[in-house]
């Protein structure tokens, strides 16, 4: 979906993957947002503070002992981890450098390509049993285009799961059952604005979409962008309408499911349609040159404050402070709003999966190197050596004293479970045509109600390639 985004090598996270998931969305890569590398099969824009607060780890797994001689292989195990050669390895290798010195089970990691090309090749292990011992894979649609309950371990009932925060495990999930953990820290679909413009203006920030119009209006009669748009890079014009999917399920909670199968459509589900119907209301907001300005000028934008709010994934918080790490601190976050402010949340694009296979040699030893994985103490580990781009998935995982301000504003969202993952971890549905639907969308050249009819048939014809079934 956010093919063309540009990521900096700062932005080391262990799940950089959801840049390369915003670009999939155009050309059907991964998911998004926060998924592992960009895939061509899934669309998705493809996230450390405590992603609960108020529910501490599981005793169970959250922190194994260093000292359980029990826990120690007398003999080094070697486990490798099947990961793209498109994702940041620091903070992870932080991590294995631990579980080596813990337990004595050392970590090779065996890169494959991104895209369609890594796809075909994880596919193919699978089929003809060359598998890894632990993949590291997009989760939502990709994921379980693998058929994970035919290959990868069912991790439903190990106690470690306990720490994972329940809005990840639907993106990992097969009729109710889970086969996978998370890798790192998600980022959100959501609003970046300039916290200096706002203080100015004495605004607020919005709880319903007539309080965000409002400060809009209050922005645009101060001379400034309200609503920065860069339709040069068309990847960028999708936000709006995917940012609003914790919307969407509010009050239509089954919608994900029935769009899969054929029985809701965007332009028949009220709910979807109003999706439509956001982005073509900020029309007046943007700024005149938004067919012609590109994602680099919108941040340039968004710091300098001629540009107060853009709708972006959170992954543009590290590119922010790659190119201005003084501005860092000016720039917040806040969820898109709905029409109630009484569902207010955060629209979450997942990091990526790690499953286990399930006829490996050495299970037993991947149960425990995952187990220490999805720990707040790992967690912490990676923050050490990679910022995250949003509220780890894990409970009781704390951010790093140094995290973007903006990550931080997103923590009430997840202490609170008021998040819900981006509709491309729920489905395998997502048009290949859709930045140029939701182009035109905003700017104006066809009706919210002609966008969604436009987008309703890219995704049948995607999901007749797929073989689904109900279409």
């Amino acid at each position: 979906m956010l093919k063309s985004q540009k990521k900096s090598l700062a932005v080391l996270s262990g799940t950089l993957l959801t840049a390369a998931m915003l670009s999939a969305c155009g050309s059907n890569n991964n998911n998004g947002a926060a998924s592992a590398s960009p895939s061509a099969s899934a669309a998705e824009p493809s996230a450390t503070a405590s992603a609960s607060a108020s529910a501490p780890a599981s005793s169970a797994a959250a922190s194994p002992s260093a000292s359980a001689e029990s826990d120690r292989y007398e003999k080094p195990v070697t486990l490798k981890l099947l990961i793209d050669n498109q994702t940041s390895t620091e903070g992870i290798k932080a991590i294995t450098d631990e579980i080596e010195k813990r337990y004595n089970i050392k970590t090779e990691f065996d890169l494959r390509p991104g895209g369609g090309e890594g796809d075909n090749l994880v596919k193919t292990k699978l089929a003809t049993g060359d598998m890894d011992d632990l993949n590291f894979y997009n989760a939502g649609s990709l994921f379980k285009s693998l058929q994970p309950e035919k290959y990868f371990l069912d991790l439903t009932d190990e106690p470690f799961m306990d720490n994972v925060v329940d809005s990840f495990k639907p993106t990992v999930s097969v009729n109710g059952r889970v086969y996978a953990g998370p890798s790192g820290s998600s980022q959100a679909g959501a609003w970046l604005y300039n916290k200096k413009v706002y203080a100015e203006l004495g605004l607020s920030v919005p709880k319903t979409w007539d309080e965000l119009k409002a400060n809009n209006e209050k922005i645009k009669a101060a001379g400034k962008t309200a609503v920065i748009g860069s339709y040069k890079d068309s990847w960028t014009s999708q936000l709006i309408l995917l940012a609003d999917q914790f919307n969407v399920q509010a009050t239509a909670p089954t919608f994900a499911d029935d769009f899969t199968a054929g029985t809701a459509k965007f332009a028949t589900t009220p709910a979807a349609l109003r999706s439509f119907e956001k982005l073509a209301e900020m029309k007046p907001y943007l700024n005149k040159d938004y067919l012609s300005t590109t994602y680099d000028q919108a941040l340039k934008m968004l710091v300098d404050g001629t540009g107060v709010q853009y709708p972006m994934l959170t992954f543009a918080l590290s590119n922010i402070f790659a190119t201005y790490p003084d501005k860092i601190d000016e720039i917040g976050v806040f969820a898109q709003p709905g029409d109630s402010a009484d569902s207010n949340g955060l629209t979450v694009w997942m990091p990526a999966a790690i499953s286990i296979y399930k006829d490996g040699k050495n299970v037993e030893a991947a149960k425990k190197w995952l187990a220490f994985f999805d720990t707040p103490e790992a967690m912490a580990l990676m923050a050490a050596k990679a910022k995250p781009e949003g509220p780890y998935v894990i409970k009781g995982a704390a951010l790093p004293e140094d995290a973007y301000g903006g990550v931080k504003d997103m923590l009430p969202y997840f202490d609170s479970n008021n998040n819900a993952p981006a509709l491309e971890f729920l489905s395998p549905l997502k048009g290949p045509n859709l930045p140029q639907i939701t182009v035109e969308a905003g700017s104006g050249m066809k009706s919210p109600e002609d966008s969604a009819k436009a987008y309703d048939k890219d995704v049948e014809k995607q999901a007749k390639q797929l073989g689904l079934a109900g279409w």
